[in-house]
């Protein structure tokens, strides 16, 4: 089975979870309308790839594993749209989930996938008791404080950042979660492949900084020029169209040099050559050549 179904398949078991009888009717939609349809799976995907590269012995604790990420990245995305934060109507193309639900059940949805992302964990690596107490230490450190995507919100509470530090949290943190969550799920050593999810982590958001100045809304499926209208750091504004470029092709580069050594090592790094140019979309992604 390859990864997109794999990845599907087990997030829709974790959503058919959450809406078993005796759920809110309401609630159980808008969990489903927040997970489906996703975006490109991205972070999801890298972990995959990494458990792949490992060997991949433990499919049903991976694909957990891949899910969990998605599950806590469509959280931090129903938070992030609220009103208190972005108030953001559009996410991928459709209203965002307060739009279309109000916002308490909103916030209560956002609530629900972060708790949905460790039940499928529990559930899905329950076999491999080792591995699945180093899963949970890896993606609880990848959301929560000091250095989780939780952080990187609430940088934005502060009133002063350095776009590195705020970078790192509020995106690095779940790439980040994704390699090392797929090494460790496969049984390999987690710590090794931490930078590969920074760099790609890194490299992602400053795609995004880019799109959010030089794309325009039907593009991306979201409201753009949100940073500048929320005093917001951003890699396009403070270093030039041509830096930012120059800065995410940087860090592609770096991302396949410090793949660690591995079985599918080869593989993955022309997976990855692949999958970074899925950051921009078409009208940039000649700019990357």
């Amino acid at each position: 089975m390859d990864a997109n179904r794999r990845i599907e398949r087990t997030l829709d078991a974790a959503v058919a979870h959450a809406e078993a009888p005796g759920a809110p009717p309401r609630l159980a939609e808008a969990i489903r309308y927040a997970v489906f349809p996703g975006g490109h799976r991205i972070r999801p995907r890298l972990c995959l790839s990494v458990a792949r590269a490992c060997g991949d012995d433990d499919p049903a604790a991976s694909d957990a594993a891949a899910a969990a990420i998605e599950l806590l990245h469509c959280a931090s995305l129903v938070h992030d749209d609220l009103p208190c934060f972005d108030d953001a109507p559009l996410r991928r193309g459709q209203p965002s989930v307060h739009a279309a639900f109000g916002e308490p059940l909103a916030v209560l949805t956002g609530d629900a996938l972060i708790v949905s992302a460790f039940e499928t964990l529990a559930r899905g690596a329950a076999r491999s008791p080792g591995r699945l107490a180093a899963l949970v230490g890896l993606v609880a450190r990848a959301v929560g404080s000091p250095n989780g995507i939780v952080a990187g919100q609430a940088w934005e509470s502060e009133p002063h950042v350095a776009l590195a530090e705020y970078q790192q949290a509020k995106t690095g943190a779940l790439f980040a979660a994704a390699t090392v969550t797929g090494a460790a799920a496969a049984g390999a050593p987690a710590l090794p492949w931490r930078l590969l999810g920074e760099c790609l982590g890194e490299a992602y958001q400053v795609a995004d900084d880019l799109r959010d100045v030089a794309c325009r809304q039907e593009e991306v499926g979201k409201p753009v020029g949100r940073d500048a209208t929320l005093g917001r750091p951003n890699a396009a504004a403070l270093l030039g169209m041509g830096g930012a470029l120059a800065r995410l092709k940087r860090l592609a580069r770096e991302a396949v040099e410090v793949i660690p050594a591995c079985p599918g090592a080869d593989a993955l790094r022309a997976e990855i050559e692949a999958q970074t140019r899925l950051f921009l979309p078409a009208s940039l992604v000649r700019e990357m050549a």
